[in-house]
């Protein structure tokens, strides 16, 4: 089915995912892709291209830059950050290191009427990262916009409907970056007419053809994202398909009796495998979070082929990959910030045909939204997130079955709590362990315990993320509790970090 769509050209920066949820925000279908061949390009027929941001200076050897045809595409062109200093190169204009490097927010004044900033304030924040920036603008654009250190912060042609800002609208530090995207899109005509209800329809019509008459398991672990795409492939393919839920040991407290109940509902064939002894052989030993996620990863996928070999042969595995986990995993030139079992944790060779991932290019509050469209229950579909690799992540150091006992029983406390004195709106909140140990005192007695952080956050598509504002009545009573009832504790931190710099796990 055409769409229409706005096509970004990923260089590498590390939040690029969000200038696609500024789109999506529009009604506006986006792809963002990391190879530039124009052939591919002309067979998207995008309406619009968005140039990111990224880690590279445009006037060193071997600098990535767009193909120099995409400027004569005739549809419109912004380009953020990076992206504006890469089109300015091309288009002949010059880029050298700032005199001053400016990060983070900046006082922008805009010098003159832009389409790109209708009903923007002439004055407002925005957010700024560059140690380069643009000297010369190429010939037929003008200046729109400087800050203080910035003499060309956004320029453009607007005859050709070319368009360059040097800060990132992207983020929310940005005042009026909403605005901005939304104008973009007003430029590039859309119609703002993508739903996720078309989403869903697209989806499983593709399903069906790709997969045919084909076999199918889905590794289901009970979360959001996996029931989705269950449930997403059950109407593309029928009893062609068989979810398999495995309990590797490291799931919350009950957490493995709960998701046998809440599935024996559904018209799916459900398997359940325990193999919480056999994760946690593979991992003993193991402190470093990335050998962690790759050893959960592969282990995650030799129990599946193992299913498929005994309910005879599976031609695709179905995951519920999501867009954060894919760029967290390293998307094209973008640092990896940690490996997901399911994307950058998978091992070299998978005994499947194909691995299937209908929702990879969404983010998480889409995914509800597809659940909601699929008919899924809102205790489903507003489940706290819980990531594949589990307790493993939120053990720091070596797992081990004490520790994931004591994880288990604080984090079961803290939710009991939370749900209790009624606190909403919290994105994502659990227990972890930490690897250190310190002294108390418990019953008049020396104590040297683990300390158990507290982490809740509040994010609608979990790239970035404030830490929330528990009130401390409730902090106080959850401590008091881990403390008292479970063994092996004597302290309890909050943690108050946003993503970023940090992530939302631990590891």
């Amino acid at each position: 089915m055409a769409r229409e769509m706005i096509l970004i050209l990923d260089f590498g920066g590390q939040y690029n995912q969000l200038i696609a949820r500024r789109v999506r925000e529009n009604n506006v279908y986006c792809e963002v892709h990391t190879a530039f061949s124009m052939e591919k390009i002309r067979a998207l027929n995008p309406a619009g291209i968005i140039l990111t941001g990224g880690p590279q200076s445009v006037y060193e050897k071997d600098s990535l830059l767009p193909p120099a045809e995409i400027f004569s595409l005739n549809v419109p062109i912004l380009g953020i950050c990076y992206g504006a200093q890469a089109m300015a190169k091309v288009l002949g204009g010059s880029v050298k290191p700032a005199q001053v490097s400016e990060y983070g927010k900046t006082e922008l004044e805009i010098l003159s009427a832009s389409k790109l900033f209708s009903g923007v304030e002439r004055n407002s924040v925005v957010w700024m990262s560059h140690t380069d920036r643009i000297v010369t603008a190429p010939d037929n654009f003008s200046v729109t916009a400087v800050t203080k250190d910035c003499p060309i912060a956004a320029m453009e042609n607007a005859d050709k409907n070319f368009y360059a800002v040097q800060f990132h609208p992207e983020v929310i530090h940005t005042v009026e970056g909403a605005k901005i995207f939304s104008n973009f899109v007003d430029i590039c005509g859309c119609k703002r007419d993508w739903k996720m209800s078309s989403f869903v329809v697209d989806t499983i019509s593709q399903l069906k053809i790709k997969i045919g008459d084909g076999k199918v398991l889905c590794a289901l672990s009970g979360g959001v994202d996996s029931s989705v795409a269950a449930v997403l492939l059950s109407k593309a393919v029928g009893k062609n398909l068989t979810c398999v839920f495995v309990n590797h040991g490291l799931l919350r407290k009950d957490e493995a009796k709960q998701v046998k109940e809440v599935f024996s509902h559904f018209d799916l064939n459900f398997i359940a495998v325990d193999a919480g002894e056999r994760f946690l052989s593979k991992l003993r030993g193991v402190t470093e979070p990335e050998r962690k996620r790759k050893i959960i990863g592969e282990e995650f996928i030799r129990v599946f082929e193992e299913v498929s070999k005994k309910i005879g042969a599976v031609d695709y595995l179905v995951q519920g990959t999501i867009y954060p986990d894919v760029i967290e995993s390293g998307l094209g030139k973008s640092a990896v910030i940690k490996s997901h079992h399911n994307v950058g944790g998978l091992p070299d060779f998978v005994d499947f045909k194909e691995i299937i991932e209908p929702l990879r290019l969404l983010f998480k509050d889409e995914v509800r939204q597809a659940g909601r469209e699929l008919g899924l229950p809102e205790n489903i579909v507003n489940r706290q997130p819980f990531p594949g690799p589990g307790l493993g992540i939120r053990i720091i150091g070596e797992v081990t079955a004490e520790k994931v006992k004591i994880v288990q029983d604080a984090d079961a406390i803290y939710r009991e709590e939370i749900d209790k004195a009624g606190v909403k709106n919290l994105a994502q909140y659990f227990a972890a362990l930490t690897n250190m140990r310190s002294v108390g005192v418990m019953g008049d007695g020396r104590t040297y315990d683990f300390a158990i952080a507290l982490r809740a956050v509040l994010t609608s598509d979990f790239m970035t993320a404030e830490a929330a504002k528990i009130p401390f009545e409730v902090l106080s009573v959850v401590a008091n509790r881990i403390v008292n009832e479970v063994k092996g504790v004597n302290r309890v931190l909050y943690d108050c970090t946003s993503k970023p710099p940090a992530t939302i796990e631990f590891e």
